[in-house]
């Protein structure tokens, strides 16, 4: 008997959710600010997963520099702070340039750089600040 060939979208987890559960999270901590029951331990947690959904597995799009491509790598990358898993040499040259102070500008510029990055760099942005927030007691005004 013969194998039949898949695509392979039978295998992944959660039914297609499993590059966008940051989302979920995200929106569950933005459900943990409204509802004043959940605690200050229940928003950290959230925040700091949702955080680390955005730094290192949000889909966005690679963008580290490429010669003779001014707008730099298109393909598929996992989180703002990694690049893409095509070329090999990409894989973590976001983070060596935020180690480079002269580069550090074109990292930001980057950040917003299209619709999916500005909004992923915001909800990671306002996860860390809500993760903060909730650290220090008295903060919040009720």
């Amino acid at each position: 008997m013969q194998a039949m060939a898949t695509s392979g979208a039978a295998g992944k987890g959660l039914g297609g959710l499993g590059k966008w559960w940051g989302v979920l999270s995200g929106l569950l901590l933005i459900a943990a600010w409204i509802n004043h029951a959940a605690g200050p331990v229940v928003v950290i947690v959230l925040s700091a997963v949702t955080t680390a959904w955005c730094f290192f597995r949000a889909p966005v799009t690679c963008g580290a520099p490429v010669r003779g491509h001014d707008d730099g790598c298109r393909n598929n990358a996992s989180g703002l702070l990694m690049g893409c898993a095509q070329v090999r040499q990409h894989r973590w040259e976001k983070l060596k340039v935020l180690v480079l102070r002269r580069q550090l500008r074109a990292f930001c510029s980057g950040l917003f750089s299209d619709g999916k990055a500005i909004i992923v760099t915001l909800a990671g942005v306002g996860s860390f600040v809500s993760g903060l927030v909730a650290l220090v007691p008295g903060v919040v005004i009720h």
